[in-house]
């Protein structure tokens, strides 16, 4: 396998309509394979990178609302993670260790380092442990809605607590679809978009979806998402968000997944956590849930305007 990374150099606004920054995918080699990774350029060289990681059944196009925001003030670098999206296909080992080492490899093969690390929901867990393990890769770190675990309650197994977190989303990935119009119509009646439906969200679960009609599933690997959530649950990778190797800011949602009243985090959960204000700094984002921090127009301007402070562009 070469390890120049491939591309298809053809501009992709598409699913978005006006407004929609245009894109390109590369094809950036990792161990066992190829990841799939969404670029959207810098308007001019030598401008800052940014190294976006998505959550767990998620894909690299959920980061298009940022991008739009982001204005080509840097360049932005979006992972399909490995088994989801463009990544579907490339086998394990899964884990959040293995996505951080595919992180750091995706900055090595693009020359990109170093580069400002951001990461949402299981993706913040795996920014963390990416900038433990490779910190000479990081210029900055910012955590949306994710990163800080906490401990499992007494009694209750790994796939318990995974399936009570993330159940209807689990459920989503053995389920099939006859149409994109229905996939369109399953998500759209999630409490979490409900008046927070845009052309953005919709070019993001469009890219999940493979197969052939009347039979379009889920690109994410059910065997990927219970190994990943079941790694946030203690070790390294709940520990990172304690050893980071320099300041970072953690943005949370005020609502959580369901778009229920308790979001993830508050200032008493994180307390309890034990999180150090001198390491992480803490942020709420009002008026947004778990999904909207990132993929509505308030949320996605707040996020892009913290990294551009972290890449130091004004």
């Amino acid at each position: 396998m070469s390890d120049t990374p491939r591309h298809d150099p053809t501009p992709r606004p598409a699913a978005g309509g006006p407004g929609f920054p245009a894109y390109e995918e590369l094809r950036v080699p990792v161990a066992g394979g190829e990841l799939a990774v969404l670029r959207w350029p810098a308007a001019a060289p030598g401008a800052p990178v940014v190294l976006a990681l998505h959550g767990i059944t998620a894909n690299g196009l959920t980061w298009a609302r940022v991008a739009h925001h982001l204005a080509g003030r840097v360049t932005l670098l979006a992972p399909d993670l490995r088994g989801r999206g463009g990544s579907g296909t490339l086998a394990g080992p899964y884990g959040i260790g293995a996505h951080a080492d595919d992180m750091a490899a995706v900055v090595r093969a693009l020359d990109a380092g170093p580069v400002v690390l951001t990461g949402h929901s299981m993706g913040a867990f795996t920014a963390a442990l990416t900038a433990v393990r490779h910190p000479d890769l990081l210029s900055g770190l910012l955590l949306v809605d994710g990163g800080v675990g906490f401990p499992v309650p007494a009694g209750t197994s790994p796939d318990e607590l995974i399936t009570a977190v993330i159940g209807p989303a689990m459920r989503r990935l053995s389920m099939t679809f006859p149409d994109r119009a229905a996939y369109r119509e399953f998500w759209q009646r999630h409490p979490a978009f409900a008046g927070a439906w845009s052309p953005w969200v919709d070019a993001y679960i469009q890219r999940d979806l493979v197969g052939e009609e009347p039979a379009l599933r889920s690109s994410c690997r059910l065997d990927a998402v219970r190994v990943d959530g079941t790694d946030q649950l203690g070790g390294e990778v709940a520990d990172a968000v304690h050893r980071l190797p320099r300041p970072a800011e953690l943005l949370w949602a005020e609502r959580g997944l369901m778009d229920e009243p308790q979001g993830l985090y508050d200032g008493r959960r994180l307390t309890a956590a034990g999180v150090d204000d001198t390491l992480l700094k803490t942020t709420p984002a009002p008026g947004t849930n778990h999904y909207t921090i990132l993929v509505g127009d308030e949320g996605a301007h707040l996020v892009a305007r913290r990294l551009l402070a972290a890449a130091g562009v004004s």
